[in-house]
């Protein structure tokens, strides 16, 4: 299954405690790069949450960003954590010794840091699972829109893999006419020459330099890495880093044809390949 690296997902749920909601976006990038942002409360399933996205994503830049509205009704009853406020006023005066001049702390300070404070609606435990099984749900709907648009880039490049089995053919096609009639006029031009040269040795001169000029392998090479792309597109694992290393072997083989040319129609069929290359090229960057 071909997926994309673009996607976006939002799920939100409510409660008599208030509201919960995930928003994950993703983009391509080489490596599998998640960050996370969310209340402070909910910090402590972080390695969880990573697990669950490690195992159902391959690649891509992945922003997840949870939030949580306690009821507005109940967002009066407010719990201080004592014993972390306990321990930010100590760490407050350890530093004040080691200042020159050091800053009043006030109460309002303490209380402005994350965690410090909690509301008593909410039941941290529940909403810690609620998080994580709202996760779930965020993934599931995020990699069901890049599958949606992997299938895109798949028919595209599918598109142009069909065009250039086309030229492959065409060239094959054209190129013992090609041959044939470059021999003769490589022939023609050496027997114009005022040296004298015995038939065997003309023969093998222009044997020579028309095999310099053919492109057969090159051809079968094209052909045999046009059957591995359409093979890894039908594949079950992440396939991106595998395709742009094949859309490089393509692009030698068609700058070769090119270079070998000696036909405007050898030469047009080559730009006709690299142009189609940097089209597909372009999408699988997208592709996981």
């Amino acid at each position: 299954m071909i997926r994309s690296m673009t996607a976006f997902s939002r799920c939100d749920r409510g409660s008599d405690w208030g509201t919960l909601s995930w928003e994950v976006r993703t983009v391509n990038h080489r490596y599998l790069e998640p960050s996370f942002r969310m209340p402070e409360e909910l910090r402590v399933i972080e390695s969880k949450l990573r697990e669950r996205l490690t195992k159902r994503l391959g690649r891509g830049k992945i922003e997840c960003n949870c939030r949580f509205q306690a009821q507005e009704e109940t967002q009066t009853g407010l719990n201080i954590n004592t014993e972390f406020a306990k321990q930010l006023v100590q760490t407050s005066r350890e530093v004040d010794h080691l200042l020159y001049n050091p800053s009043a702390v006030n109460s309002l300070d303490i209380l402005r840091w994350p965690g410090v404070i909690e509301t008593s609606s909410a039941d941290w435990g529940v909403l810690r699972q609620e998080a994580l099984t709202l996760f779930d749900e965020a993934l599931d709907d995020l990699i069901s829109t890049r599958e949606r648009e992997g299938d895109r880039l798949k028919a595209m490049i599918i598109e142009r893999l069909d065009a250039m089995v086309v030229i492959v053919a065409e060239v094959r096609k054209v190129i013992p006419d090609i041959i044939t009639a470059q021999r003769n006029k490589i022939i023609e031009r050496l027997n114009g020459l005022d040296v004298e040269l015995d038939d065997g040795r003309l023969e093998q001169e222009a044997a020579i330099l028309v095999h310099k000029m053919d492109v057969d392998e090159e051809m079968d090479r094209l052909a045999t890495h046009l059957d591995e792309v359409r093979r890894n597109l039908d594949g079950n694992k992440p396939v991106g880093r595998r395709l742009d290393f094949l859309m490089q072997e393509l692009n030698r083989e068609a700058n070769t044809l090119g270079s070998k040319s000696i036909n405007i129609d050898t030469t047009r069929a080559s730009v006709d390949l690299k142009v189609l290359i940097e089209q597909m090229r372009e999408q699988i960057q997208n592709i996981e």
